[in-house]
């Protein structure tokens, strides 16, 4: 049966697409539906249809999901961070659960019933609300000319007022209200982006879970801000503030970081810790390890949940003292250092200048000599190293970014014959891409588990373990 545009259907929702839609099937015509949730029956009109399958604007729901919830934001629909706020937690993490399997099988070619009998429970968060320690605001202006800050609404630039996002920390509903108050008092303006004109782009505000330390990053296109110390001022109301800064940028782009940055008050950085954890219930133990954060750092945004990846990951890893490990990806350090704490000698290879030199900061401060950090494609530094300095790996851990491994990278891996590879993934759709390319040469899958870091939100963290089933080859 053909269908068209603004045909009205009824269906089943049985799926979560990979922007939190709704997936349904009438007469194996395949049906996406925003805001759906999976086990709704909904009533729907065809917005735009293709031969094998349409998106549909969601009309009623006629009989609601059994876990259909009453989502905590009012602006959950319009916002496109919380795209399955609607369903409850415990079917958001089994959805999650499947889809890590779903990718492995239907992309990485396995065999479901073996994804099944390796694959560990998924591990979810205590407080799925709250866990954010950084956030975005965009800046923009209302009707009536005011400035106001929110998020953008789901593929668009439109800026859905709101200083209370649920996933953020409370604190930053006040400190939105204070930067907002300032600019309207001082005749401050937002910028625009389709004209370039105006001042305050973005506001970021980080928050140290362990340090309670704040950060706050007003991104303006300009070098100054009018009356910066009223700004300052302001913000000393809050509890626990410990940076003040403006990050300058004039650029008609859509990043949100300037090149540089210039502290209007208090410390450079805050800090943060992390600690490791240990058995099947992750029960954190006294080791923790500190890390310095400026507003460009990259840091896992769930502290809480990071401490539970990395330490599966260390746990994967099953270092006894004498390996030597390459992190490869490796960011500021952050699994490189909790690495450290079992290992020989730990190697971190990043392309970024200032995450490397964030990185080895960190080392120093934490008191650890048995890590060293190079920057550079983790393709290129390996076989430089092994090469010229005979360094090998006995375990290789690989943490990218959401585009997966580079194909250079991952044929390096497998000419560098490591024991073990862990390789922790941001989209399991590139993971099991990337899986398929190391099993076939020479490795086979041991464990995968799921780490939700961002609840509400259709993403999850997956750890997988490798093992070798070769004999290690020096490099060809």
């Amino acid at each position: 049966m053909d269908f068209k545009k603004n045909d009205v259907l009824t269906v089943v929702i049985e799926d979560i697409g990979a922007d939190g839609e709704g997936i349904g099937k009438v007469d194996g015509f395949t049906l996406f539906v925003k805001d759906a949730v999976i086990g709704d029956e909904v009533s729907v009109k065809i917005m735009k249809a293709k031969k094998n399958y349409a998106y549909a604007k969601l009309e009623k729901v006629l009989t609601p999901s059994p876990f259909r919830v009453e989502p905590k934001c009012a602006f959950h629909k319009q916002c496109g961070g919380c795209q399955i706020q609607a369903m409850s937690y415990e079917r958001q993490l089994q959805f999650k659960q499947d889809k890590i399997k779903g990718n492995l099988v239907r992309i990485g070619k396995f065999e479901e019933a073996f994804i099944e009998q390796i694959m560990e429970p998924i591990v979810g968060m205590e407080e799925p609300f709250r866990y954010r320690n950084k956030a975005q605001f965009p800046v923009g202006t209302d009707k009536d000319g005011k400035p106001v800050t929110g998020f953008y609404a789901g593929r668009t630039h439109t800026i859905i007022e709101n200083t209370d996002c649920f996933l953020g920390v409370a604190e930053n509903k006040e400190i939105l209200e204070i930067v907002l108050a300032y600019m309207k008092k001082e005749g401050i303006s937002a910028y625009n982006e389709e004209t370039g004109k105006g001042l305050v782009r973005h506001i970021l505000i980080r928050t140290g879970f362990a340090s309670h330390e704040i950060m706050v990053c007003l991104v303006i296109n300009a070098d100054r801000l009018p009356k910066e110390e009223k700004l300052v001022e302001g913000l000393l109301q809050i509890k626990n503030m410990t940076s003040i800064s403006i990050s300058v940028n004039k650029e008609r782009t859509n990043v949100i970081m300037g090149k540089s940055v210039r502290t209007l008050w208090g410390s450079k950085t805050i800090s943060d810790s992390i600690r490791i954890c240990e058995g099947e219930d992750f029960t954190p133990t006294a080791k923790e390890i500190t890390f310095n954060i400026s507003p460009l750092s990259f840091y896992q945004v769930n502290p809480k949940q990071t401490e539970k990846l990395y330490s599966l990951a260390l746990s994967y890893a099953a270092l006894t003292g004498k390996e030597t490990v390459w992190d490869l990806y490796c960011g500021i350090g952050t699994i490189s250092l909790f690495l450290a704490q079992k290992a020989k000698q730990v190697y971190g290879v990043e392309i970024i200048p200032q995450a490397i030199e964030d990185a080895r900061e960190n080392t120093q401060n934490n008191g650890i000599t048995n890590a060293e950090f190079f920057v550079g494609k983790a393709e290129e530094v390996l076989p430089r190293q092994y090469e010229e300095s005979g360094i090998y790996a006995d375990v290789i851990v690989v943490d990218p970014p959401r585009k997966g491994c580079d194909e250079v990278c991952l044929r390096t891996m497998l000419q560098m014959q490591p024991e073990r590879i862990v390789y922790v993934s941001c989209d399991s759709a590139t993971l099991a891409r990337d899986l398929r390319v190391l099993c076939d040469g020479g490795y086979e899958v041991k464990k995968v588990r799921g780490v939700d870091q961002f609840g509400m939100t259709v993403h999850c963290e997956v750890c997988v373990l490798l093992s070798r089933k070769n004999a290690r080859l020096k490099f060809i």
